[in-house]
């Protein structure tokens, strides 16, 4: 049944302003109007580049981890792109390789800005792809809301201006771009993603090998798909970040809690039309509560800015929902996920925090940075018809384990 956004009071208690109150309900009102609720449907894809010479170790990573598996490969001017697939009705994960190593384009700069993405200037989260009725009114109703698209002389990757998708311009808030596609996103051709080409057999058989263990160990069963994606950016962002998606999707504002612990807030944004949040993941805002500039008088923790400041602002973090259930012995099906994924050398910023006993909850684990895309990997599990997306205490102890993992020492500052 469809949430009803107009009359849904949003969760939590972070304390949003009342011009966010306000233009919140004005953006849900126009989007009806404008006809923007009626073209737009679900999130079909999620797009990720990695450096040169990385895709393959990459997919290698993706296969072991999660349920995407490799489709199709093609290449453009600029690139390599590999399309893989879990569930059908589960979003396409799309894989950008650049042909040179010395490949730049408006990506590697924004990388370079920062300390900790200079190392890894072209290893960016691209941002999602959302299916729409009509490429051409969507454009034409969105840019009378002053959103920004790719046109040819502002990009060189043709990815984004001559594919099937219709890419946004970066988000000045988030950085992430939004596509939208018209068609079956299945019709691999309809992308137009540029010439297909075969992959490696060779390749092909060891992600094949990892396929295999995976159903072997029943890591495959288990972790079932995308469950959310997490982006964080400046505290005095949070708030435009947030209408700014609302301004581009058909998600509503689910609701906002403050992690004391960790000074930020956690703000999630769902899709009203789906039952089920992994065929059209949840888009969630991470951001301090106070600017780094200003809690240098209170000294607070501030592993989310810090974050920001070292990276900039990007996706953080995808999440994987695993099957609720116990293994053996009463061992959670998380804690069977993670500790097989330990011993095939995959490394965790801490252990699975929170407790499945009788009473609804959620278990949680961050994985670390990946070497390729830069992002963590979440494995969270529902006990018992949980229906929310964290606790407070697991979120705060995934900040800080995650914070310890992100630090960029310079001069005598220590982030």
């Amino acid at each position: 049944m469809a949430i009803d956004e107009l009359t849904y009071p949003p969760k939590g208690d972070k304390k949003n302003s009342a011009f966010f109150d306000e233009y919140r309900l004005k953006i849900y009102e126009r989007r009806r109007a404008a006809g923007l609720e009626q073209l737009l449907g679900n999130m079909v894809g999620i797009v990720v580049q990695v450096e040169h010479g990385e895709a393959i170790p990459y997919l290698r990573e993706l296969y072991l981890l999660g349920p995407y598996r490799f489709e199709a490969l093609h290449q453009n001017a600029t690139h390599r792109i590999y399309t893989l697939c879990s569930q059908p009705n589960f979003p396409r994960m799309i894989v950008l390789e650049p042909l040179t190593a010395d490949y730049a384009d408006e990506v590697t700069l924004l990388n370079r800005l920062y300390p900790l993405a200079a190392q890894k200037p072209n290893a960016r989260y691209i941002g999602e792809i959302f299916n729409t009725t009509d490429t051409g009114q969507t454009r034409e109703i969105l840019e009378s809301h002053n959103i920004r698209f790719n046109y040819h002389h502002e990009t060189k990757n043709p990815f984004y201006t001559d594919s099937g998708v219709l890419f946004t311009f970066p988000s000045d808030y988030t950085c992430n771009r939004i596509g939208y596609f018209q068609g079956d996103i299945e019709d691999i051709e309809a992308l137009k993603l540029g010439d297909q080409l075969e992959f490696d057999a060779a390749e092909l058989a060891t992600l094949e090998k990892i396929a295999e263990f995976a159903q072997a160990e029943r890591l495959d069963p288990l972790v079932l798909g995308v469950d959310h994606l997490a982006t964080r950016i400046l505290a005095g962002e949070r708030e435009d970040a947030i209408l700014e998606f609302l301004t581009m999707t058909h998600y509503y504002f689910w609701g906002a809690y403050n992690i004391a612990e960790m000074n930020s807030s956690t703000n999630v944004n769902r899709n009203g039309h789906v039952e089920d949040d992994k065929e059209s993941p949840a888009k969630v805002f991470t951001a301090n509560n106070t600017p780094s500039f200003i809690n240098s008088f209170e000294g607070l923790p501030m592993p989310t800015e810090d974050f920001v400041r070292n990276y900039g602002r990007r996706l953080h973090h995808m999440a994987y929902e695993v099957q609720d259930g116990d293994h053996r012995g009463g061992e959670k099906n998380v804690d069977f996920v993670v500790n097989t994924l330990r011993d095939k050398g995959v490394k965790f910023l801490a252990h699975v925090v929170g407790e499945c006993l009788d009473d609804p909850n959620l278990k949680q684990i961050f994985s670390k940075h990946s070497e390729y895309s830069i992002l963590i990997t979440e494995y969270v599990e529902r006990c018992h018809g949980y229906e929310g997306f964290f606790t407070k205490s697991n979120v705060a102890s995934l900040t800080a384990a995650a914070g310890q993992d992100e630090r960029y020492e310079h001069g005598h500052v220590f982030d």
